[in-house]
């Protein structure tokens, strides 16, 4: 036996002594993991499928979807978001369990600007049907002139937003305060790009100009590593799974420091601190998440 195939058995033999399904990451083409739910017209694939463009114009906006649901794990996405003006587009990579009022969601929302104004991100999270926990952050860089990496990383401590290598929101499990937590709901994994100008630059006062379109975002990089379901049963709940262990339970010094860094000088709303909306705050915000 040559030693590749040798070390391809041993690889082989670990994954089956794993009680978890062994998922890999980086799939090959876009269309391993992925398929298209809206408007394949406008959804380009490049470089053999390694990479996509989604495209916005007149006519439709567009999106796509993992072919299977996930519990627990981590996913990311290299993004190149819309350059120049984008102001009333909506790029979003998220998270659903696609079950009505009872979902599960995690989400990024891009939310386009005028020329020279910064990017602002809108994540979200929904616990058992209930959401509006929103916050935003202005990016420190110009998301569309490269690809940055944006990953949500979920497990059974807490749920972490990435932007690169920087944490820009932590969601805690406290379940012993009667908290609700994502737990018991696969998702799957989503992105879209549309129109959004009643809403997504200034409150809806910076409207879309068509005469900038068609509107390109860009992708590649697909990375899903997770339990899928329909999948071993045992898997979610696998203390062994990489993302569970001791080194993923919470940030390490140097994220801790870059997440402070974050809230101190690029958040620009946290839903915690809004008394307009939440006179009594949030139990969740009372908790220290």
């Amino acid at each position: 036996m040559t030693m590749a195939l040798t070390n391809a058995f041993v690889l082989l033999f670990s994954c089956v002594l794993a009680i978890s399904f062994c998922v890999w990451g980086k799939p090959a083409t876009f269309l391993d993991d992925f398929r298209i739910t809206w408007s394949d017209s406008h959804i380009r694939q490049i470089d053999g499928g390694k990479a996509i463009q989604l495209v916005l114009d007149q006519n439709s906006g567009c999106g796509f979807a993992s072919k299977s649901k996930y519990l627990f794990g981590r996913v990311s996405m290299k993004i190149k978001l819309i350059p120049g003006d984008s102001a009333g587009t909506v790029t979003a990579f998220y998270m659903n369990s696609d079950t009505d009022t009872v979902r599960d969601e995690l989400d990024f929302e891009f939310l386009g600007n005028r020329s020279g104004q910064p990017y602002t991100v809108q994540t979200n999270i929904y616990a058992h049907g209930k959401g509006d926990r929103e916050q935003r952050v202005n990016l420190w860089f110009d998301p569309s002139a490269d690809f940055h990496t944006y990953t949500i990383m979920w497990n059974h401590h807490h749920i972490v937003f990435y932007v690169d290598d920087v944490p820009i929101r932590v969601y805690k499990n406290n379940e012993a305060r009667n908290i609700p937590f994502p737990k018991f709901q696969p998702m799957g994994v989503y992105s879209t790009l549309w129109e959004a100008d009643d809403w997504a630059t200034r409150g809806g006062l910076e409207k879309i100009d068509w005469s900038k379109a068609p509107f390109l975002a860009s992708y590649k990089d697909f990375d899903i590593e997770g339990c899928p379901v329909p999948g071993p049963a045992s898997c979610a709940s696998n203390t062994g799974n990489w993302w569970e262990g001791t080194t993923y339970q919470a940030l390490n010094v140097m994220e801790a420091r870059r997440y402070r860094w974050v809230r101190i000088n690029h958040i620009i709303y946290d839903y915690c601190t809004d008394k307009s909306r939440y006179p009594v705050s949030p139990p969740e915000c009372i908790a220290g998440i």
